[in-house]
C-alpha cells in the first residue's frame, strides 16, 4: 500500500512535470515563432508593400494616368505609416507625404551619401531600386527605406519605422511569459484534481486486492455510472471476488470434509491397532490357562469326575473373563475415539450413588465396610445416566478393593459440593487406606494398568475400569482425579448441573 502510494505521488509528479514542460515548450516555440519568424514575416510584408507603391509610382509617371496621385500616395502613406517623397530632376520636392522627412537624416545630400556609402542592412537591390534597413542615430529609431529612380528620371523615397514592431515583439514575449506562469499554476490545480480523480479508484482497487490476497471478499468496487476502463475492471474484480469466495468456500468445505475422513481413518487405524495389541496382551494368560486345563482335560491328568469339573469350570471363568474383556475394550475404544455417543438426561445424581450402594451390598456387609454420605438430599445433573453409573461403580469398586482399616476405622465416604458459580458439582469417593505413590498416581489411568497384578488377578478385575472414567470425563470435558488424603485416597469427578 505505501509503495502504490508512492507511486501514485511519483505519477501525480511526473504528470505535473509532463504537462508543465508541455506548456514551457509551447511558450518557447511561441517566443521564437514571435521573435524570428514574426519580424521577418513584417519585414517581408513592408518591403512587399514598399515594392508596390514604387511600381504605382513608376507606372504612373510612364503612362500619365489620369488619377488624383497625390490623393493616392497620401491615402496609402496614412494606411501603411509610410513617409513618401518624389524628387524631380532638379532636386525639387514634387510630392512629400511628411514635411519631416528630411529632418531625421540630415539633407539630402547625406542621406544620398550615407545611403549610399553601404550604410544600414541591405534588404533587397535591383537595377532601379535599393531597400535598406537603417537606424537613426538621433532618435533611435529604425527605419526600412526604399531609395528608387523613376523610368523618368525621378527620385522615389519610401520609409517605413520598424521600432514599433520590435517593441510589439518584447511586449508580445513577456505577455507570453505571464501566461506560461499562470498556465502552470492553473495546470498544477487541474492536474492535482485529475489525478486524484484517476488514483482514487486506483488506491480502491488496490485495497481491495490486497483484501482478496488475505483472503477477505467482504468489500466490493463502488460502480459508477461512468463507463470507462477503470469501472469496467472494478465489475470484473467484484466478479472475480464473488467467484473466488465462492470457491473456496467449496475448497474449505471438501478440505474439512477430507480432514474428517482422514482423522476418521486414523482414528480407526489407531483403535484398530490398540485392539489388537491390547486384547492380544491380555488374552495371553487366560488362553494359556484354557489351553493348559484343556491339555489336561484330554490327557485324563485327573480321572475323577470333580477333578474334571473343576477344569471345566475354570475353562468356563476364563472364556467368560475373555468375553467380558472384550466387550469392555471394545466399549472403551467407542469413547475414547468418539463412537459412543451420550443420551443426556437431567437426573438425581444422589438416587444414583444410593443404587450404586445398594447394589455392592453384599460385599460391603461382607467386607465389614461401612458407608459414609455427605451430600444433600436431591443434586439435579445434566449426563447420560448409564455412564455416569460406570463411572461411580468403578470407584466403589476400586474402592472396595483397595480399602483397608486406619485407626480403627474403615469405610467409605461418598460426598458431593455443589459450585453455583461454576454450574459444577464435583463427586468424591473415599476410602481409608494406603496412599497411591508418586510413581502410580499418574499412571493408574492408563488402560491395564495395575498397582498390584496378583490381587488384581486374583478378585477378577482387568485394569481397565479407571480408564473407562478417563475416556468418558474426556468426552464431557470435566476434570477428574485422585488426591492423596492423610488416611486414605480420593477420587473425584465433575458434571454439569442442572440449575
Amino acid at each position: 500500500m505505501d509503495k502504490l502510494k508512492k507511486l501514485i505521488k511519483s505519477v501525480r509528479i511526473k504528470l505535473f512535470v509532463t504537462l508543465s514542460m508541455v506548456i514551457l515548450l509551447i511558450i518557447v516555440f511561441l517566443v521564437l515563432v514571435n521573435n524570428f519568424v514574426f519580424g521577418q514575416f513584417y519585414l517581408y510584408s513592408k518591403t512587399k508593400a514598399l515594392k508596390s507603391v514604387y511600381k504605382m509610382v513608376n507606372n504612373y509617371y510612364i503612362n500619365d494616368d489620369d488619377i488624383n496621385m497625390e490623393a493616392q500616395l497620401e491615402r496609402i502613406a496614412i494606411k501603411n505609416n509610410f513617409d513618401i517623397v518624389i524628387k524631380n530632376n532638379q532636386n525639387v520636392n514634387i510630392y512629400t507625404s511628411n514635411k519631416d522627412f528630411f529632418s531625421t537624416f540630415g539633407q539630402m545630400n547625406e542621406l544620398t551619401a550615407r545611403f549610399n556609402n553601404g550604410n544600414g542592412q541591405e534588404i533587397e537591390k535591383s537595377d532601379n531600386y535599393t531597400i535598406k534597413k537603417m537606424k537613426d542615430n538621433h532618435n533611435g529609431v529604425t527605419y526600412v527605406l526604399l531609395s528608387a529612380t523613376l523610368d523618368n528620371g525621378y527620385l522615389l523615397y519610401i520609409r517605413i519605422s520598424i521600432t514599433s514592431i520590435e517593441e510589439s515583439v518584447k511586449i508580445s514575449n513577456n505577455f507570453l511569459y505571464l501566461i506560461a506562469g499562470f498556465t502552470i499554476l492553473i495546470a498544477a490545480v487541474i492536474v492535482s484534481y485529475v489525478s486524484r480523480k484517476f488514483t482514487e479508484p486506483i488506491l480502491e482497487l488496490n485495497d481491495i486486492a490486497t483484501k482478496m490476497a488475505k483472503l477477505d471478499f467482504s468489500h466490493k468496487y463502488r460502480i459508477s455510472d461512468v463507463d470507462d476502463e477503470i469501472n469496467n475492471l472494478g465489475k470484473s474484480i467484484n466478479v472475480m471476488s464473488d467467484k473466488l469466495e465462492k470457491t473456496i468456500k467449496q475448497l474449505r468445505d471438501t478440505n474439512i470434509e477430507l480432514e474428517k475422513d482422514i482423522e476418521e481413518k486414523s482414528k480407526l487405524d489407531d483403535m484398530r491397532k490398540s485392539f489388537i495389541s491390547d486384547v492380544s496382551h491380555e488374552l495371553k494368560t487366560p488362553i494359556a490357562l484354557i489351553q493348559g486345563y484343556s491339555e489336561g482335560l484330554l490327557e485324563n491328568v485327573n480321572s475323577d469326575e470333580e477333578s474334571r469339573k473343576f477344569y471345566a469350570e475354570v475353562i468356563l471363568d476364563e472364556t467368560n473373563k475373555m468375553d467380558r474383556l472384550v466387550k469392555q475394550l471394545l466399549e472403551l475404544m467407542k469413547l475414547e475415539y468418539g463412537k459412543r455417543e451420550f443420551n443426556d438426561t437431567i437426573f438425581n445424581i444422589v438416587e444414583l450413588e444410593k443404587e450404586v450402594i445398594r447394589k455392592s451390598k453384599v460385599i460391603l456387609d461382607e467386607e465389614n465396610i461401612e458407608i459414609r454420605f455427605i451430600t444433600p438430599e436431591e443434586i439435579n445433573v445434566f449426563a447420560d445416566d448409564f455412564y455416569i453409573e460406570q463411572v461411580i461403580s468403578n470407584y466403589v469398586t476400586n474402592a472396595i478393593k483397595h480399602i483397608k482399616e486406619v485407626n480403627k476405622q474403615k469405610y467409605i465416604q461418598i460426598e458431593n459440593v455443589v459450585d453455583i458459580e461454576k454450574n459444577r458439582v464435583r463427586i468424591m469417593v473415599f476410602n481409608t487406606g494406603d496412599n497411591i505413590s508418586e510413581e502410580h498416581i499418574t499412571r493408574i489411568w492408563n488402560r491395564f494398568y495395575k498397582v498390584d497384578e496378583a490381587r488384581n488377578r486374583e478378585d477378577g478385575g482387568t485394569g481397565i475400569g479407571l480408564s473407562f472414567v478417563k475416556a468418558i470425563m474426556n468426552n464431557y470435558g470435566n476434570s477428574y482425579g485422585v488426591i492423596n488424603k492423610e488416611n486414605g485416597v480420593e477420587f473425584y469427578i465433575e458434571l454439569n448441573l442442572n440449575l
